[in-house]
């Protein structure tokens, strides 16, 4: 019960004694943090079964909620669109992202890539309420001036518009992106030169609440660029971890399979999930192979736990400035763990190349290194759940969440929740109500009541909830879950699981149960229509989409590479003009001596 609650009792005691009422203190209205990992699966933290170290993260958990049953979707920038809004991703603008778009769909509505006219942030809300409203991170929501932070409602930001960037330097970690492009309030910025992602957003963001004004509550936004490729980490959180997983993603898969069975995350006994096509054993990696993958897992754990211990920086200065225990935190992830390799992309090598990145062991998690931990790494981070980012599949967006706050008791929360229910579950506690803004209505709904013990689920048995990007999807009903993943990795067929029996989604029980399945897809077909889903063009895949997209960048970022491959035209013409000149000779000297 919230505090101003707790106190009315006690008034209500005094009056009946027949005197006057004191006057109570006035209670500050909370401040809100929203924390934001990326690419972090549902077991990464420790509080929920994970190797690396994050203490602070787990203390936040231990005084508040921790959610089992949330579900964001499958991609990042729609997940930051419906958990700072509360609507479906399709509603604000941001169906996708950029860097998947097929021609087909862009600029049609839902698909701009920015919140559209009439979307409303927390950001909004909150700062139409009196609060200041800050951020430091990724946004990844549009770039052009009237796209970023401060066109949403934040009164400082320092946001990086791109999926990722290099974690030491100001510079990008990918061909779509010429550059790493960071705004400051609006403006385009540089970092400093001893920079490091966790520290910088940390750092800034309490410069932030230092600068507003400190009459007024504030909701800080977080979202950091760990563990998005380029992994990295300083050494000596990596060091920590030297040997940790010597033994490779099998034992990692058994592992945190058997510790989600003890944590109660899964039931006793259920199936191990599938894994993906085209998976490489283990045994199958040459030594020099496996010693190499096993440190750049090591790297993983290493920047998981750099990012927690600047999170701990930011709650010692709110305990130090007296604001920590009327804050109201949130933890979450955008998406599932990251299976992009580094080393099987052409395009990718010849960036490398180009911009002086290492993939090897020689700067592992340093400077001028690409870290990443690939597929197989991804789906055993990934379990109990199946598959990884991208798909809706259970490892894609099944992620943890932690709510902690004045009024919430400690416990653990095991009914469903989407990242739609963030923003209105902030607004209900905060006794704001969406419906004064004059902004498009929000498609969550609040998770207030389940926190405070008053229903045990936000959603009834037969109400369905369901998320869509790029083609891949998910519907649930009850304990039943259809999804449909597209290639390369998937083939765009529909299946359905019994999560309840079977959260790895092994066993497909589409033609056991066909009436449940043509009901979830009618439910989905609902769905879709409302939201303005638009179907994938025929033959879509995300890897040839991205490398399509990238290439037409690629010349854009560096429009010299045109005289390069204009200069390789011309001299493959010219071979190919010496080559038929040299047949014609050849063939006249034949006919002249016939």
């Amino acid at each position: 019960m919230p505090r101003a609650n707790r106190l009315l009792p006690l008034l209500a005691i005094a009056v009946m004694l027949g005197g006057a009422a004191p006057s109570p203190k006035a209670v500050a209205r909370p401040n809100v943090v929203v924390i934001l990992a990326d690419d972090v699966a549902l077991m990464d933290f420790g509080v929920y079964g994970g190797e690396a170290r994050t203490p602070n993260i787990d203390a936040l958990a231990g005084r508040g909620a921790l959610f089992t049953q949330y579900r964001a979707s499958p991609l990042c920038s729609p997940s930051r669109a419906m958990l700072l809004t509360g609507m479906d991703a399709h509603l604000t603008g941001v169906a996708t992202i950029p860097e998947v778009l097929p021609k087909e769909q862009r600029g049609k509505p839902g698909y701009a890539m920015a919140l559209e006219p009439g979307v409303l942030t927390l950001a909004d809300r909150l700062r139409a309420q009196g609060y200041r409203t800050v951020m430091a991170g990724k946004w990844h929501m549009g770039e052009a001036p009237g796209e970023m932070p401060q066109a949403h409602g934040f009164d400082r930001s320092f946001a990086l518009a791109a999926s990722g960037a290099d974690n030491w330097a100001d510079r990008s970690y990918m061909p779509y992106y010429k550059d790493a492009p960071w705004f400051e309030n609006g403006v385009e910025a540089s970092l400093p030169k001893d920079f490091y992602s966790s520290r910088f957003i940390v750092d800034k963001l309490i410069a932030y609440l230092g600068e507003t004004d400190q009459t007024k509550p504030f909701f800080a936004y977080v979202p950091f660029q760990a563990i998005h490729i380029p992994v990295q980490a300083p050494q000596q959180f990596i060091d920590r971890y030297k040997g940790r997983y010597d033994k490779g993603w099998e034992v990692l898969r058994a592992e945190r399979h058997g510790r989600a069975q003890a944590l109660g995350l899964i039931p006793r006994g259920a199936p191990m999930a599938d894994l993906p096509p085209g998976y490489r054993r283990w045994t199958s990696l040459s030594e020099q192979d496996r010693a190499l993958y096993a440190a750049r897992m090591e790297v993983n754990a290493a920047m998981l736990e750099a990012m927690d211990f600047h999170i701990g920086r930011l709650i010692r200065h709110l305990k130090a400035s007296g604001a920590y225990d009327n804050t109201i935190f949130v933890i979450s992830s955008d998406n599932g763990p990251e299976p992009s390799r580094g080393d099987d992309d052409p395009t990718l090598r010849a960036f490398h190349r180009l911009t002086g990145y290492d993939i090897g062991a020689g700067t592992m998690g340093g400077p001028g290194h690409w870290g990443f931990i690939g597929p197989e790494w991804a789906a055993a981070a990934a379990t109990p759940g199946a598959w990884y980012k991208f798909y809706a599949t259970e490892g894609g967006i099944r992620v943890p969440l932690i709510m902690a706050g004045p009024g919430i008791a400690p416990r653990r929360i095991a009914t469903p929740a989407m990242v739609t229910d963030i923003a209105p579950t902030l607004l209900d506690w905060l006794k704001v109500d969406p419906g004064t803004a004059r902004g498009k209505p929000m498609t969550g709904r609040s998770l207030l009541p389940v926190l405070g013990g008053e229903v045990a689920s936000a959603y009834a048995a037969d109400e369905p909830r369901a998320v869509e990007v790029s083609g891949n999807a998910a519907l649930y009903l009850g304990d039943y879950k259809i999804t449909r993943s597209v290639p390369p990795v998937g083939d765009g067929q529909w299946r359905l699981y019994n999560l309840a029996r079977d959260p790895g989604e092994t066993t497909d029980l589409s033609a056991r149960e066909p009436a449940i399945r043509q009901q979830l897809l009618t439910a989905y077909g609902a769905y879709a229509k409302r939201m303005g889903v638009l179907e994938m063009p025929p033959g879509y895949d995300s890897r040839a989409q991205i490398s399509q997209n990238v290439g037409a960048r690629l010349l854009t970022n560096y429009p010299w590479l045109y005289l390069v491959l204009g200069g390789v035209l011309l001299a493959f013409l010219a071979i190919v003009w010496m080559v038929v000149r040299g047949l014609r000779r050849l063939l006249r000297r034949r006919t002249a001596t016939q």
